[in-house]
């Protein structure tokens, strides 16, 4: 089966050796993103909540490039420094789902690139 890479200039660069989103077959896996201003290639300042508006932002340019959207959101994997945060992130991802919601998966790490809060990444399935 073909991978195709899928880009967006609306969505920040790699910052590393990765692709924004891989394309296998019907499934669309993106890669973590975190708070970074596409503009300007640096992390936003705020709060949680502004933090994880950016990151959905991000992920939404990523999707739309693939020629999906947020309802063909099968899994979410959140990645959070403070799980004290919890209940703000989930308050802004209800912001960009609708139901019936994807799977989802909360994790607390020790540390996130760039000193980011949080870090989103996603799993779809298109038809």
């Amino acid at each position: 089966m073909s991978r195709t890479v899928i880009a967006s200039d609306h969505a920040p660069k790699a910052i590393g050796p990765y692709s924004q989103a891989v394309q296998v077959g019907n499934t669309i896996y993106t890669s973590g993103q975190i708070p970074i201003d596409p503009a300007t290639g640096e992390l936003i300042g705020g709060d949680i909540e502004a933090q994880a508006r950016r990151v959905f932002d991000n992920l939404r340019a990523v999707v739309e490039a693939a020629g999906a959207s947020f309802a063909d959101v099968a899994r979410v994997g959140i990645y959070l420094t403070d799980l004290a945060n919890f209940a703000a992130v989930n308050a802004v991802m209800a912001e960009f789902f609708q139901q019936p919601y994807p799977a989802r998966s909360t994790i607390g790490v020790a540390a996130l690139p760039r000193g980011a809060q949080v870090e989103v990444d996603l799993v779809l399935v298109r038809g």
